[in-house]
């Protein structure tokens, strides 16, 4: 990995899906290849190739038609401007369920694959110095991915505006709308999962994205059937947060605590959740028993909340390199995993700063809705 990590390229779109992602791929064609490249690797590492690669991806594929068509029109823009099959985009998008599908059926679970991850927080109106909702993670994952990870501007004809930090040929993932709705997610998993096929974990973060009303938000997270257990904490400009975690069936509500924070790393929390399934991820993120306290005692250091405040917590090396700032650190089979993205994001006023491998580099990027990217360098205070 480079020693000095790029800032991640900005892309903006507009006009209808397929325009939008024809503009997509175009303007990410290498980012989009990389990214088909990697996971498409894992799938023939995993003996998906030919036929059966495209059967198990197509599975997935009425998935995300029958959810929404628009969305297979905007994959398909993008296939078409980047120059790869359609097929590759819906890996990428489907990218948490096809692989891990792939490794349950042939009984190959964490061997091919770096440690997942993530470390999130959310902090009310009420703790923040500017009176507005803060919100952010570091994602965990490849580190490979900071050479393939975009922040897309989505200007919609028929709905907000959206901006999100997403791997390329991805419709979203870490984000905030024009509506001052904001999301981020982590990986949990559970003895529920992929005992079903559901709707791509991806598609529900971009539904979310694309709603006026926060309770519509809401829905979409904790109605729509999933493959597979994830935590997604949703935030509201207004003033309200909250963290469901949910399995494929089930979202189980965390609210904010006395301390007006919320705070989630790897591991079910949730009493009434623990009651009714098994956490079986402990042992690929054991490390997260101890990354939502490190943050959230970091940020209970302090009254009134800033987004460097926040950005110090996730910058925090306690317990490396199994920390809540992850350094690049060897995997399985040559892969890297690291923080890839640190993310922190002001809903109200629709912007998102953003550090690429924040193990390595304290310079971000504030992305906004309606300003051009303005590159700043941390100062810790």
């Amino acid at each position: 990995m480079p020693t000095t990590p790029q800032q991640f390229p900005f892309i903006s779109v507009a006009g209808k899906p397929y325009e939008r992602g024809v503009q997509y791929g175009r303007a990410a064609v290498d980012r989009v290849r990389k990214s088909a490249a990697m996971y498409g690797q894992t799938l023939v590492t995993l003996g998906y190739d030919g036929p059966a690669r495209t059967q198990l991806i197509e599975s997935f594929a009425k998935e995300i038609e029958a959810y929404g068509p628009h969305y297979i029109e905007e994959m398909r823009g993008i296939a078409d401007g980047a120059g790869v099959p359609l097929e590759d985009i819906v890996m990428i998008n489907a990218r948490t369920e096809v692989v891990a599908k792939a490794r349950a059926e042939k009984k190959k679970a964490a061997e091919l694959e770096p440690g997942d991850g993530c470390t999130g927080a959310l902090v009310l109106p009420e703790r923040s110095a500017t009176g507005n909702l803060l919100h952010g993670q570091n994602w965990d994952w490849r580190a490979e991915c900071a050479e393939t990870s975009i922040v897309l501007r989505i200007r919609q004809e028929d709905g907000p505006d959206m901006l999100t930090f997403v791997e390329a040929g991805g419709l979203a993932r870490s984000g905030l709308n024009s509506t001052g709705i904001s999301i981020t997610a982590n990986y949990l998993e559970s003895d529920r999962d992929f005992k079903q096929l559901g709707v791509p974990l991806s598609l529900i973060r971009r539904k979310v994205l694309e709603q006026q009303h926060f309770a519509l938000a809401v829905k979409a997270v904790a109605t729509t059937p999933k493959s597979c257990s994830n935590n997604i904490m949703l935030g509201m400009a207004e003033g309200f947060g909250i963290d469901f975690e949910c399995t494929t069936d089930e979202a189980f509500p965390i609210y904010p605590g006395t301390d007006d924070l919320i705070v989630h790393a790897n591991h079910w929390v949730s009493e009434v959740a623990l009651c009714k399934l098994r956490d079986t991820g402990r042992a690929s993120t054991p490390e997260s028993q101890y990354r939502d306290w490190r943050v959230r005692r970091l940020l209970n250091r302090r009254d009134a909340l800033t987004r460097d405040d926040l950005r110090a917590a996730f910058f925090d090396n306690f317990g490396a390199p199994y920390s809540v700032c992850r350094p690049p650190r060897p995997g399985s089979h040559d892969n890297l995993s690291a923080s890839v993205a640190m993310v922190v994001m002001e809903p109200a006023v629709g912007e998102m700063d953003v550090v690429p491998l924040p193990a390595l580099n304290q310079v971000y990027t504030r992305y906004s809705l309606s300003a051009e990217p303005e590159v700043i360098t941390y100062a810790p205070r």
